[in-house]
């Protein structure tokens, strides 16, 4: 099994972002600089203004931008399982934050459902804030499913799809869906609308790695949408689909998980999908020797 590369020597202020040469640094630190900047604070002050159309509009236009500017090649399908006129939930894979441009990407004005430490980074936590995003903290159970529940009603109500990420988790495709997004779908009335996004990890590894790749092929499926009263029944049927699509060997490579590169994530709560045994039985066995 092949390691991860050595962590790049040239990094961006703040530690997130590393570049493979100096010249890809450079390049990096001025495209940092303005889409995390001067675009960072277009977005917040349209937040602040509560101008949610302001808002979508420019994070159509950043999510344009950061593609190009990262070469970003796209291989897309299924636009026309979207539509605006019926309640959604898009219901992604994640495989990491560039995941959001190319959700920004399909056309629909979109309020996200992210996790509350996000709030600590500096200009993703104000555009989260400023943005009224819906911000939960998952390892809180029940508690975080009735502020989804509260919150992620006025996201539809005021005819905005709700990205929800079922496996609360950018680990890998082996990650099991959590069943919150299918019984919110079910209580509101909003459509799931699958998403299967690959090759997104290897534009920026982060938290494994600081590094950002140029010119990454991007996949995104956008697969039938499942009406309300089916939602809950079909909910194993819709994320073994969404992943045999996502390790179809024609898509970008989905992010896969393994421990014994990636760590074990004891802190965060997740499952592994049955579909994937072998890593199933690896973590419980890990987490029964914590128990001893």
């Amino acid at each position: 099994m092949a390691s991860r590369p050595a962590l790049p020597a040239r990094g961006i202020p703040g530690g997130r972002l590393a570049a493979e040469s100096p010249a890809k640094h450079v390049r990096l630190a001025l495209g940092a600089g303005w889409f995390l900047g001067p675009w960072g604070r277009r977005l917040s002050r349209a937040g602040r203004r509560n101008d949610p159309g302001r808002v979508h509009l420019l994070e159509r236009r950043w999510a344009a931008g950061v593609s190009r500017f990262l070469d970003i090649r796209w291989d897309v399908a299924g636009l026309e399982h979207l539509t605006g006129r019926r309640r959604s939930i898009l219901l992604p894979l994640h495989e990491g934050l560039v995941d959001v441009v190319a959700l920004f990407r399909l056309g629909l004005d979109l309020r996200f459902v992210a996790r509350d430490e996000l709030l600590d980074w500096t200009t993703l936590g104000r555009y989260l804030r400023d943005t009224d995003q819906v911000l939960i903290d998952p390892e809180q159970g029940r508690r975080a499913f009735r502020q989804l529940l509260e919150r992620g009603s006025r996201v539809l109500d005021a005819g905005e799809a709700l990205v929800i990420f079922p496996q609360g988790s950018i680990l890998g495709v082996e990650v099991a869906f959590r069943q919150g997004a299918f019984q919110l779908a079910e209580r509101v009335g909003a459509w799931i609308v699958p998403v299967v996004i690959t090759g997104s990890h290897r534009v920026w590894e982060y938290p494994y790695s600081p590094l950002v790749r140029f010119g990454q092929r991007i996949s995104v499926r956008v697969l039938p949408p499942v009406p309300p009263h089916e939602a809950g029944n079909r909910a194993r049927a819709v994320e073994r689909e969404m992943k045999q699509v996502a390790l179809e060997p024609s898509l970008a490579p989905a992010r896969r998980f393994r421990p014994e590169i990636d760590g074990f994530w004891d802190d965060y709560r997740f499952e592994i999908d049955p579909a994937f045994p072998d890593l199933s039985a690896t973590i419980a066995s890990h987490r029964e020797s914590l128990d001893r």
